[in-house]
């Protein structure tokens, strides 16, 4: 019982703490969106900046969403062996 309170805990601070991160990115994307306009437009090796962030977006993103489903009970379904 005392694990699974654990696990909450921890599940619970992990929504909180990724939710502010991804909050942030939002924030931070639309309030310099004419900097990073620039940026992304340059081409060359800043062609690659909309792909990172992409993939920063997609890892904080999904980081929040599982530790958000995992806060609740929700988990993947365990195979049992035999089956």
């Amino acid at each position: 019982m005392q694990g699974s309170v654990k696990r909450k805990r921890s599940a619970g601070i992990k929504v909180v703490v990724m939710g502010l991160v991804s909050i942030s990115l939002y924030v931070l994307l639309l309030a310099e969106q004419d900097a990073i306009n620039d940026y992304f437009g340059r081409g060359g090796l800043f062609a690659f900046l909309p792909i990172l962030t992409a993939f920063i977006f997609s890892l904080v993103h999904g980081s929040f969403t599982g530790n958000f489903w995992s806060f609740f009970g929700m988990h993947p379904k365990q195979k049992q062996e035999g089956h």
